[in-house]
C-alpha cells in the first residue's frame, strides 16, 4: 500500500515540477532560438558567422559573473520571488532581441539576457532538492532537464513556422521569433508568484501532516560538513572535477543546440523541415535521458552511468564526423544528443542536494560555481563554432554531413 510519505511527495512533483520545467523549456528556447533565428536574421542586420557566434556566447559572461549574487539573492528575497523576478525580466529582453540592427545591439542584448537569466537553473535545482530526498531526486531532476531537448522537440518545429510570418505587422519572421518565444516566460514569471511556496511549510496544497512528513524527510538526510569559506570551496577537489565533468557536455550541448539549424541548412533544407527535423532529433534524447534517469535511481550505480553516458556522447560527435553521408552523421549526433541529456540527469542529482557546504551559509554556491566556470566553454564552442562554420564546404549533403561535426 502507498505510503502517506510517498502521497505527498508525489502531490508535491504534480504540483511543482510540471510548473519549473516548463519554465525551463522556455530559457531553453530563449537561449537557442538564435541559432534559428540566424537562418534569416543574420542577412537582415548584417551579421557576419563570427559576430554571430560570439553574440550567441556572451549570453554566458553575463550569465557566470551574475550567477553566484543571484542564487544569493534567491535566499534573501525567497525562491518564490526570486525566480518569478529573473523569468519576467528574461522574457522582456528576449522580446527585445526583436529589435536588434547590428552587431553592438546584438552583443549588447545577449550579455543583459545572461544578467536576466543568472541563477535559474542552479536556483531551481536547489529549490527542487529542498522538496524531494535523494530516492526521488534523480527522477524529478529529470523530468525538469527534460525541457532541455523538449525545448528543440517543441521548438524546433515552432521556430520553423513562426519563420514563415514574414510581414505580419510589419515584422520580419525572424523578430516575430523573438517575441512570441520570449514574452511567454514574462508570463510564467507572473504565475510563479501564486504557483510556487518558498519551503514545504508554506505548502497550501498540503495537509498539514503531509507538510511535516516532507519537512522531516528533508531533515532527516545526512549533509555534507559546513564549510563557509568561498576560497576553500573553488579549492575544492569535487567541486573541480564536477566542473570539467559540465564544462565537457555543457559544451557538447550548446554546440550541437545553436548550431545544428544552419548545419541542417547547408544540406538545402526548407526552414520547417529543419524545425521539424530537429525536434525529432531530441525526442530520441528525451526519451533516453528520461529511460536512463529512472534506470540510475533503480541500480543507484550513478558515477558509471554517469560515465558512460558521456562515452556514448563522445563516440557519437567523432563519429558524426567520420561519416561524410549527411543523414548517417545526423543520427550519429542524434546518439550524441541522447549521451549529453542522460549525462545531465544522472549528473546533478549528486550536485544538488542541499548540503551545509556553502559560504552563504545556506547551500547554495557550490551549484553556481560549477555551472558559472563550466558555462564559459559555450563561449569557446562558440568561437570555433563560427570559425568552422567560414571554412568553404562542398555542395550537397557530404559538404554539409562533414561540416556538421566541425560545428557541434
Amino acid at each position: 500500500m502507498e505510503s502517506a510519505e510517498h502521497r505527498a511527495f508525489i502531490k508535491a512533483a504534480w504540483r511543482l515540477v510540471p510548473f519549473v520545467s516548463i519554465g525551463y523549456l522556455l530559457n531553453y528556447m530563449d537561449r537557442t532560438n538564435v541559432g534559428f533565428a540566424a537562418l534569416t536574421m543574420n542577412r537582415a542586420t548584417g551579421l557576419t558567422a563570427t559576430q554571430f557566434g560570439f553574440g550567441a556566447g556572451v549570453l554566458f559572461f553575463g550569465y557566470s559573473f551574475f550567477e553566484i549574487p543571484s542564487n544569493m539573492a534567491l535566499y534573501r528575497f525567497g525562491a518564490r520571488r526570486w525566480i518569478a523576478r529573473i523569468m519576467i525580466t528574461w522574457g522582456l529582453v528576449s522580446a527585445a532581441t526583436a529589435f536588434v540592427r547590428g552587431p553592438q545591439s546584438w552583443y549588447a542584448l545577449r550579455f543583459l539576457l545572461g544578467v536576466t537569466e543568472a541563477g535559474f537553473f542552479p536556483g531551481i535545482t536547489f529549490y527542487l532538492a529542498t522538496w524531494f530526498p535523494a530516492e526521488y531526486r534523480a527522477r524529478m531532476l529529470a523530468w525538469f532537464l527534460v525541457a532541455i531537448p523538449a525545448s528543440t522537440v517543441v521548438g524546433g518545429p515552432v521556430s520553423g513556422l513562426v519563420l514563415q510570418m514574414d510581414g505580419v505587422g510589419g515584422l520580419a519572421g525572424w523578430q516575430w521569433l523573438f517575441i512570441l518565444e520570449g514574452l511567454p516566460a514574462t508570463l510564467m514569471g507572473i504565475a510563479a508568484l501564486r504557483v510556487l511556496p518558498d519551503r514545504p511549510e508554506d505548502a497550501a496544497f498540503l495537509t498539514s501532516e503531509e507538510r511535516r512528513l516532507v519537512r522531516e524527510k528533508i531533515a532527516g538526510e545526512r549533509r555534507e560538513r559546513e564549510t563557509r569559506n568561498l576560497l576553500a570551496a573553488l579549492k575544492d577537489p569535487r567541486v573541480l572535477i564536477l566542473t570539467v565533468a559540465q564544462f565537457g557536455f555543457t559544451a557538447g550541448s550548446y554546440g550541437v543546440g545553436i548550431w545544428l539549424p544552419q548545419i541542417m541548412k547547408d544540406a538545402r533544407l526548407s526552414n520547417v523541415t529543419i524545425g521539424f527535423l530537429t525536434g525529432a532529433c531530441y525526442v530520441v534524447a528525451s526519451v533516453s535521458m528520461i529511460a536512463w534517469a529512472a534506470w540510475v535511481d533503480h541500480s543507484g550505480k550513478k558515477i558509471k552511468n554517469l560515465t558512460l553516458a558521456c562515452l556514448v556522447a563522445t563516440v557519437g560527435l567523432v563519429f558524426a564526423i567520420v561519416f561524410t553521408n549527411f543523414w548517417v552523421s545526423l543520427l550519429w549526433i542524434t546518439l550524441a544528443l541522447s549521451g549529453i541529456t542522460s549525462a545531465r540527469a544522472i549528473f546533478w542529482p549528486r550536485t544538488a542536494s542541499p548540503p551545509r557546504s556553502c559560504p552563504c551559509r545556506r547551500g547554495s554556491c557550490s551549484r553556481p560555481k560549477t555551472t558559472a566556470i563550466a558555462n564559459k566553454s559555450w563561449v569557446a564552442t562558440a568561437r570555433c563554432a563560427s570559425l568552422a562554420r567560414r571554412r568553404p564546404a562542398s555542395a550537397g549533403s557530404a559538404g554539409s554531413a562533414s561540416g556538421a561535426p566541425s560545428s557541434a
